[in-house]
């Protein structure tokens, strides 16, 4: 198995292990860098290390490790190479991580984390886990570490599922040794990527190291009085270790969405998923209530800036609000910043654009770095919204959406956020089928949250903030 389940949350092994060593490597370095310091202390003192005070130690490793989630440095290691790894470190760790433990530091009692104590933990740190990550990249072939699958299925199911998996193939946790055209369908898919029907499967599954068989034809149907559907094969394969699951949990597994196309309303109601507890809810409530009065302690001066600002570049009110649709469908208002003109909707509602025209200056800035969100979190104190959850619709773009795309109701199944899973895997989107698109996350998010999920979400958002991405 390449990946584990955490929480309902999909997580693949490589990167997990890769994280637990990082973890440990960064409690070393830490001790590393403190013995280091208590001995240019005392310059007459031979270096050895110090006492192991595992709790400041444990604090820096945790912080500096979900700063490197925040900026997707494990992503960026595959798919953008060595430069973008080393650039992603120095920024999560001397930037985000420095602050972090600056302000960490202030809160806890004195001198629990000092200042140097910081400074030569992170340069040590960093030479660690930059090292570990090179070995990491040099020695093991993420190729082998992949489970290989084999999809029975060539039809337009299994191309759209080939055509989905193609943008992630670098750093899902599956092989796709190919297809296997079922006995009912048009063969879509290229003919590099098709496999003969195999006359024994268990035999093929074996030799060919298959770990899973992805069952995703067009058609299911018998075809002369004999069923063109190897159930018999299959249960065999799952008997001998191989087991098979549909095109829509191998997609939300790999993928983290759930392919409408092929969604049936029986998998919602049966799926493990789509569950709420009163207990779970109360918790994300009062930590929503925390967080939202935690953050507007220490941002009201950059609100009170960002207002001043907004006032001075144009005429018209501070706040912008808007009617959005909540939880279960009911209507609430929702409130900004002001980063467009006055008369931006004079002609009614629009899906905001690309290089709007109607954004201001200031508007423009206070967009790229969110601070035009920051008036929302009186709406997560009031409670008609949480820190995370699918960004809440106009009801006029709703009513639409919903008569042209299946199951678009079901993402007010919970309730909306400032930030959401579909906003960390899909860029801004101004059409239907940006909609659709984005729905599907949505709709993994409501069948799978849960506080780590939550907390993920939260950490991988600031690498959002800070590059700027999907702004509009």
């Amino acid at each position: 198995m390449s990946y584990i389940r955490l929480n309902k949350h999909y997580v693949h092994l490589p990167y997990l292990f890769l994280g637990i060593a990082e973890a440990i490597l960064l409690v070393l370095a830490a001790w590393f860098a403190l013995s280091f310091i208590e001995s240019m202390a005392d310059p007459e003192k031979v270096f050895a290390l110090t006492e192991f005070d595992w709790p400041p130690f444990a604090i820096f490793s945790f912080v500096l490790s979900c700063c490197t989630l925040s900026m997707g440095v494990y992503l960026a290691m595959v798919r953008e190479g060595f430069r973008s790894m080393v650039l992603r470190t120095i920024v999560s760790f001397f930037f985000l991580g420095s602050l972090s433990l600056y302000l960490l530091a202030l809160l806890l009692p004195h001198n629990f984390i000092h200042q140097g104590f910081i400074f030569w933990s992170v340069i040590t740190g960093s030479m660690f886990v930059i090292i570990a990550r090179v070995f990491f990249m040099m020695v093991v072939d993420t190729a082998k570490l992949k489970r290989r699958v084999v999809i029975y299925g060539a039809g337009n199911r299994a191309k759209k599922l080939l055509e989905d998996l193609a943008p992630e193939i670098d750093v899902v946790g599956v092989q796709v040794v190919g297809c296997i055209p079922n006995a009912n369908e048009h063969v879509q898919v290229s003919e590099a990527t098709t496999l003969p029907y195999p006359s024994d499967w268990l035999s093929f599954v074996r030799n060919s190291q298959i770990s899973e068989i992805v069952v995703s034809p067009d058609e299911r149907r018998r075809v002369q009085g004999d069923s063109a559907f190897p159930l018999n094969d299959f249960l065999d394969c799952k008997l001998a270790g191989v087991p098979s699951c549909d095109a829509l949990s191998f997609c939300e597994r790999e993928l983290g969405k759930i392919d409408i196309t092929l969604l049936q309303p029986s998998w919602m109601l049966y799926s493990d998923g789509f569950k709420y507890s009163k207990r779970r809810l109360m918790a994300k409530r009062l930590f929503d209530l925390i967080l939202a009065s935690a953050f507007f302690a220490v941002l009201w001066p950059f609100m009170l800036l960002t207002a001043i600002a907004v006032k001075l570049e144009s005429p018209g009110p501070v706040l912008y609000h808007q009617v959005r649709v909540g939880l279960n469908g009911r209507h609430f208002r929702i409130y900004k910043f002001r980063s467009m003109r006055q008369d931006a909707e004079k002609h009614g509602a629009m899906w905001a654009q690309k290089n709007d025209s109607r954004v201001t200056k200031v508007g423009a800035f206070i967009r790229n770095t969110r601070l035009d969100e920051l008036p929302q979190l009186y709406n997560v104190l009031a409670g008609s919204m949480s820190f995370v959850g699918p960004r809440p619709e106009r009801p006029e773009f709703v009513t639409d959406l919903a008569q042209q795309i299946p199951f678009y109701d079901t993402r007010h199944k919970v309730k909306p956020g400032l930030m959401g899973w579909a906003q960390l895997k899909y860029p801004y989107g101004a059409s239907v089928e940006d909609a659709k698109n984005k729905l599907q996350y949505d709709l993994y998010y409501t069948k799978n949250h849960s506080f780590l999920m939550d907390m993920l979400i939260m950490i991988q958002t600031v690498e959002i903030i800070l590059l700027g991405k999907g702004v509009h």
